[in-house]
């Protein structure tokens, strides 16, 4: 069946609708481009055609191009894939090229059918890149409608001519926002982004497309860089305004990029060059650096785990055999902030909720965390008061366990104390259908132990959400010992409902997230008593990419959580414990009430707003910095090694079992180097026996937690790679 329809109207109008059969929105093909390029054909040859609408069959435009093509291509391009993107690309450009000028007379630019663009809804990427090369864009105003350029998201940039395009419309410095940084805007502000020409109610779009098609002139039909004397807006480079935007875009791109990200400066050169030159020489140009990045290591593993493996996961990749398990009635025990949240995101996708707690006050408490923040989304002009009512009539606050009647999925979200979970456990199974699944949200207790206290322990499991439960978007799925199949489906099905990204590891210690997110943690911590300077040890964690440092992470958590996780950790592991250094510095930062953010002291000094001013002078006092510092790389080394090689052991163990979710959930769940495509893609672009290599001269100067794996070894011997050896999904051996 064919993505896009084409139909000429009474009018002389050829209209062309995609629709791509089968799913809810339209992504683009290499067989749905050459249908395109056929169609424009068509009607340019057509003399009864007076102009062309670009449209789309369903409520939204576009999501953008099927990632998987680029794979695809590459795979069969044998030896040179760098020369089939290229052309894969440049052919693209043909396409739209042909569009743009929609058969025009070269000379004296005369003659091209009008061709406007009719958007119902969200467009993205390749989407976008069409209307750009249309003559004039119309969008509906719809809710939910956005549209942008977010390919810089996943380790790309807009190759389709949307770099050349847009930033020759607006100019370098108001075409950031758009290209560099990958925002999406509602129909009014992307008009007054120039990303869109007019804003129109949903049921008026494709009349007045067509009312304009069949009144532009010649004039309306070409493009401003195809006008004799088109000057770059905002300066070409070598003029004095244009030097300084492009100065100014360089540095900005440093600053959010730390220079890890390979599509964010090729984006950037691309704007730069092509600006030098006439406008299909700068396609040429956008489509080298375009080839450039899909042939970057980096970003073929930031397309890998953002996107292919993000959306196999989100579509259930790993999920057993079972009925449909979409849950109707949800159970919240715990009316606290991580409780609150949960009942938030899940009333917002329309499950009604009942949030308990043991004194009404805390129960109403938590119901009103969630019109706090519907409050935020009417101020912003996303949630209006309809919405409002709707989402907080789903959510029932209450003391009375007889509420959960019903339903069919229970999260307990009570404190981290075994006594309190049993309690509430057994409240609740007393009261829910026989059927229903049990959740428990915890970070370090064992499911398996949890789960004795349940009558049915094959329908008991853990749900790990990450806080704030309405920003994070990783969700671990944890399997007890006798977790059952129907379980493990309930809960995926629900995470795709609340359109969180969900991931299945087996019980143990902190799971797999918390697992290396708390040596992360602890070798800054371990560093700062050694002497190391505070400041080298964040700035090294943000040169690499990630978001924050370790210090400012574990004041963002909370010193005292650290300390209670120690304090336990300590009592389980006994004279195997390692980490007494750690200890002794949260435990002196305890004492002295330097708790983290929460208590506005930590590591950092905070106003009294809570706004971080810097890190706190007094760590020097307590722990000298020594006189000789280590080099960034060692530093650096320590600091990815630390969580890299927790994540190999715990695949070897078989915690994690697909290394596809590993890479996911580390992005996702802690912002492990985006550009690294997580801690399997950054082992396989480095190499196994170069990570070999450090691991040993990381343990002849810092100890056997570097030692490495048996597994990473295995690889590096037989030359092997993660991907190579366990990228469709096996566990390991």
């Amino acid at each position: 069946m064919s993505d896009f329809k084409y139909h000429v109207d009474e009018d002389g109008v050829a209209i062309l609708t995609w629709d791509v059969p089968g799913k809810s929105m339209n992504v683009m093909t290499r067989e749905a481009f050459a249908e395109v390029s056929e169609m424009i054909d068509r009607a340019l040859a057509d003399d009864k055609v007076k102009g062309i609408i670009v449209t789309s069959g369903k409520d939204s435009f576009a999501g953008g191009m099927d990632l998987n093509v680029l794979a695809r291509i590459r795979e069969e391009a044998g030896d040179n894939p760098a020369q089939a993107l290229f052309d894969f690309t440049m052919s693209g450009h043909h396409i739209l090229r042909k569009l743009e000028r929609a058969g025009m007379d070269p000379k004296t630019l005369k003659g091209a059918k009008p061709v406007a663009c009719a958007i119902p809804g969200t467009c993205a990427g390749i989407g976008t890149e069409i209307a750009l090369a249309c003559h004039r864009r119309f969008m509906a105003d719809r809710p939910k409608a956005k549209i942008g350029l977010p390919e810089i998201l996943v380790g790309l940039f807009p190759g389709g001519g949307g770099t050349t395009r847009y930033s020759r419309m607006v100019g370098a410095m108001a075409a950031a926002p758009v290209l560099l940084e990958g925002k999406m805007l509602e129909p009014a502000k992307a008009k007054s982004a120039g990303l869109i020409d007019e804003v129109v109610s949903p049921d008026e779009l494709m009349a007045r497309a067509k009312e304009w098609v069949l009144s532009a002139k010649d004039d309306d039909c070409v493009k401003p860089w195809d006008k004799k004397g088109w000057k770059m807006p905002g300066g070409a480079p070598y003029h004095p305004a244009g030097f300084m935007t492009f100065v100014g875009a360089n540095a900005m791109v440093h600053a959010k990029t730390q220079g890890v990200y390979p599509a964010a400066k090729a984006l950037l050169s691309a704007v730069y060059e092509g600006a030098l030159v006439p406008f299909d020489v700068a396609l040429r140009i956008e489509a080298r650096w375009f080839t450039k990045v899909l042939m970057d290591p980096s970003s073929s593993a930031m397309i890998r785990s953002l996107f292919l493996n993000k959306e196999k996961l989100e579509k259930g990749a790993n999920r057993p055999e079972a009925p449909d398990q979409r849950v109707r009635k949800l159970g919240v025990l715990g009316a606290g902030m991580m409780g609150a949240g949960i009942a938030h995101v899940s009333a917002l996708a329309g499950i009604d909720v009942v949030l308990i707690d043991a004194s009404q006050e805390a129960a109403d408490r938590g119901k009103a965390h969630s019109e706090a923040l519907l409050d935020k989304g009417m101020k912003r002009g996303k949630v209006t008061a309809e919405k409002k009512a709707e989402v907080l009539s789903r959510i029932t606050a209450t003391t009375d366990y007889g509420a959960l009647e019903g339903c069919d999925l229970v999260i307990e979200a009570v404190f981290e104390d075994p006594a309190v979970k049993v309690e509430v456990t057994k409240k609740a199974e007393a009261v829910i259908p026989q059927d229903a699944i049990f959740a428990t949200n915890t970070s370090t207790l064992p499911i398996s132990d949890l789960a004795k206290a349940s009558a049915r322990p094959d329908q008991f499991i853990g749900i790990h959400f990450f806080s704030p439960v309405d920003k994070m978007m990783l969700v671990e799925i944890i399997k007890g010992r006798q977790t059952g199949d129907r379980a493990v489906a309930k809960a995926l099905d629900y995470v795709r409902q609340i359109r969180k990204t969900p991931i299945v590891v087996n019980d143990a210690r902190f799971f797999y997230a918390n697992r290396c997110i708390i040596p992360y943690i602890n070798e800054g911590i371990r560093m700062v008593k050694e002497g190391v300077k505070p400041a080298l040890v964040e700035n090294a964690a943000r040169l690499l990419g990630f978001p924050v440092g370790p210090l400012q992470l574990v004041d963002e958590t909370s010193i005292d959580l650290g300390v209670k996780i120690a304090k336990a950790t300590r009592a389980a592991m006994g004279d195997a414990y390692p980490d007494d250094a750690v200890d002794e510095v949260l435990f002196a930062m305890a004492e002295r009430g330097r708790l983290g953010r929460k208590a506005k002291a930590g590591f950092y000094a905070y106003d009294e707003k809570g706004t971080r001013l810097g890190l706190w002078e007094g760590l020097g006092e307590l722990w000298p910095v020594a006189a000789n510092q280590p080099d960034l790389k060692e530093v650096q080394n320590r600091l990815m090694m630390a969580q890299v090689l927790e994540a190999v052991r715990a695949f070897e163990e078989g915690v994690l079992m697909d290394i596809r979710e590993g890479d996911v959930a580390a992005i996702l769940g802690w912002g492990f180097a985006p550009w690294s495509g997580g801690p399997f893609s950054w082992l396989d672009i480095i190499g196994a026996r170069r990570a070999v290599e450090i691991c040993e001269d990381l343990k002849s100067r810092h100890g056997p937690r570097f030692e490495a794996p048996a597994l990473l070894r295995d690889i590096a011997t037989k030359g092997d790679s993660f991907y190579g050896r366990y990228g469709s999904g096996e566990a390991a051996a």
